[in-house]
């Protein structure tokens, strides 16, 4: 494998700093709401979600061929793992939950090694285009199952289907929660329609908080998310004795070629829109090295953001330096930002 280190930063012109550092920052306000949001879809506290976007986010930079795709925090591997926990019996956002996701993590970050050596992603040639669309469909349907009880201002829901619907139906609806909640979805989908390049997301996510401090919502019954320590994430190999390795191992295989087939294939497109190429197998690394960078800081998988790249494309980002200086602004939260994630409404987050 011919490898090299941060290719897409070679020939790097001056002229394309302004847009990067512009790119980035907004690509780092913008993941602060969802990568929360995806930690939690996948049993962890929401704090993770930040730290998956940090190590992990640098590691891909460092490796990937693609000058525009976003890497981090996303809806597909999160919402899969926490079908796992829930097949486990594990509750979502346990101390059980925050052992076990980070040795998946990093099973699914061998099995994307694996795949780079083996140079799986030349099998992604036989997988159509209709049977990756129902992949994220119901991936996505499983995700509005599992946070809709949330919204509603109870527990987010788990395990397959049939267990998700009995949980929403059993859910004790919080007028005041649902209705920040809808609100908070009418301003985002109308923004969508009307501004669709506004970051609306860090405006609505400010207002929440601000109406946290106004109007003391955690003493009217809505629930804010817990505070958090400041500082950068400590990194640690997972307590491997949380799963076996049978187990571990058939549980991440799924989530490992989801994670190949989505993010090869999107970054395949964006490839030959913009007209560049990408080495398949150099990406599957970057991949697997996020991945395991993502074990060792306690998060769930990570996986491309195809919304956080359109977002980059949108704002002009020419390199992977986005990722860097997006992964800064993250680390800036960390340290100095972090006493306003426990203003944050959680039916506004969701």
């Amino acid at each position: 494998m011919n490898l090299s280190l941060f290719p897409t930063l070679k020939g790097y012109r001056p002229s394309w700093l302004v847009k990067d550092i512009q790119a980035g920052l907004i690509i780092a306000a913008v993941s602060i709401p969802i990568s929360m949001g995806y930690a939690e879809v996948a049993g962890l506290p929401a704090v993770y979600g930040l730290y998956g976007s940090l190590l992990p986010v640098i590691l891909f930079a460092l490796l990937s061929t693609s000058p525009q795709f976003i890497f981090g925090v996303d809806a597909a591997p999160a919402a899969m793992i926490g079908g796992v926990l829930g097949g486990m019996g594990i509750a979502m956002g346990s101390a059980e939950a925050e052992r076990v996701v980070p040795v998946l993590t990093f099973y699914v970050g061998i099995w994307l090694l694996l795949f780079a050596l083996l140079r799986a992603g030349r099998v992604l040639r036989f997988v159509s285009t209709s049977v990756m669309g129902g992949f994220i469909s119901g991936i996505c349907c499983t995700i509005i199952l599992m946070q809709l009880p949330k919204l509603m201002g109870g527990p987010a829901g788990t395990g397959e289907l049939p267990e998700l619907v009995r949980h929403l139906l059993r859910v004790q609806v919080h007028p005041l929660s649902l209705g920040l909640g809808a609100a908070a979805l009418v301003i985002l989908l109308a923004a969508k329609r009307l501004r669709p390049k506004f970051p609306m997301a860090i405006v609505v996510m400010g207002l929440g908080a601000l109406a946290t401090v106004l109007f003391d919502l955690p003493g009217h019954g809505v629930a804010c998310l817990g505070a958090v320590e400041p500082g950068l994430p400590a990194l640690h190999l997972p307590d491997w004795s949380a799963v076996s390795l049978t187990e571990g191992l058939g549980s991440s295989l799924p989530v490992a070629v989801g994670i190949m087939a989505e993010t090869l294939l999107a970054e395949s497109s964006f490839a030959m829109r913009d007209g560049y190429e990408i080495r398949d197998s150099q990406e599957l690394l970057a991949f697997a090295a996020a991945n395991l960078g993502a074990g060792m800081v306690g998060c769930c998988p990570v996986n491309g953001s195809v919304s956080r790249s359109s977002m980059n494309v949108q704002y002009r980002g020419k390199t992977q330096a986005v990722s860097l200086v997006a992964a800064a602004g993250m680390a800036a939260v960390l340290l100095w930002g972090s006493g306003l994630i426990r203003l944050l409404p959680v039916p506004v987050l969701t």
